[in-house]
């Protein structure tokens, strides 16, 4: 099974269908257009939150970054009076510098990435978006804002005017999740922001023709009119979206095929060809995971008869 990736909502979804569904049947394909080089290092936020996840060490309070890491580099760094765009942990560090070592000996981000996950002994598939460079700039009235840069420095404060993937027009999806598009049934959009986490993956040439050709299943990361946590709301109305179950199904309406929505949400949503499911969402904790996970091995195999 295929599932899309990106910010922090789809990593805690990937710790019950790790339990449900068993780690070797996921293909994960990963946001790569907030990655950014920090001090000479290539720093992929969204796949690393995916090997962390996976291989259990995530930082569990933040959602990215191993847990308990050290910091001692980036306080050794600041003292010399160099500051780092974003706060690297000691061990976190250590991936990016072989996923660097890996791409100067003439890797691509694909096998690097691959690299990677065997060492943290996983075995799931984990593909990055794509070999070219994008980034996800946001439009701000004092000007453009790397994301990381809006979202750390500073704290996602600033009014959203825009959100621009640039680079997008040239950048193709990687031959590796191609195949995996072509190869799989069933593609399932995690809880993730439809905007900046998953819409790069689905801005790439040709991904929303792919999907149409498949069963498509989407949690939604909005329950009533908030997002479940980080910036999901200011980029949805910014890019003319409701923020709501239902400007979640506009994002993806042209290849969506299910919509599960929380149990509570009131929000009705009436299109043809879309089955909306309702159950809890919200992951507070492993066991929440796992029972999501559940619901939709559940529906998957009795209802898709998978």
């Amino acid at each position: 099974m295929i599932v899309l990736s990106g910010g922090t909502g789809t990593p805690k979804l990937l710790v019950g269908l790790k339990q449900v569904f068993g780690e070797a049947q996921l293909r994960v394909i990963v946001n790569t257009a907030e990655d950014m080089v920090v001090s000479g290092n290539l720093v992929c936020p969204d796949v690393d939150s995916v090997i962390y996840t996976l291989a259990g060490v995530i930082d569990k309070d933040r959602w990215w970054g191993i847990a308990d890491d050290s910091f001692y580099t980036y306080t050794a760094l600041k003292g010399l009076g160099h500051e780092e765009r974003m706060m690297i942990g000691d061990r976190d560090r250590a991936t990016h510098i072989l996923r660097t070592e890996l791409l100067n000996r003439g890797m691509s981000l694909t096998e690097a990435t691959a690299v990677l996950a065997t060492k943290f002994g996983i075995t799931a598939e984990i593909l990055p978006m794509t070999e070219d460079a994008v980034s996800t700039v946001i439009i701000t009235p004092a000007g453009k804002l790397h994301f990381q840069e809006f979202w750390i420095a500073h704290k996602g404060e600033p009014e959203v005017l825009d959100v621009q993937f640039e680079g997008i027009e040239s950048a193709k999806p990687t031959e590796a999740v191609i195949n995996a598009l072509m190869q799989e049934r069933v593609v399932l959009i995690g809880p993730s922001n439809p905007i900046t986490s998953i819409g790069p993956i689905l801005s790439l040439a040709g991904v929303r023709d792919l999907l149409k050709r498949k069963k498509v299943v989407a949690i939604s990361p909005i329950v009533g009119d908030k997002p479940v946590s980080g910036p999901a709301g200011k980029f949805m109305r910014a890019k003319g979206f409701e923020v709501s179950a239902s400007g979640v199904y506009n994002c993806y309406k042209d290849f969506l095929d299910v919509l599960v929505i929380d149990k509570s949400d009131r929000c009705g949503i009436e299109a043809e060809g879309v089955e909306v499911l309702k159950t809890d969402i919200i992951i507070r904790n492993a066991e929440d995971s796992r029972q999501l996970g559940l619901f939709l091995f559940d529906y998957l195999h009795t209802d898709l008869g998978l």
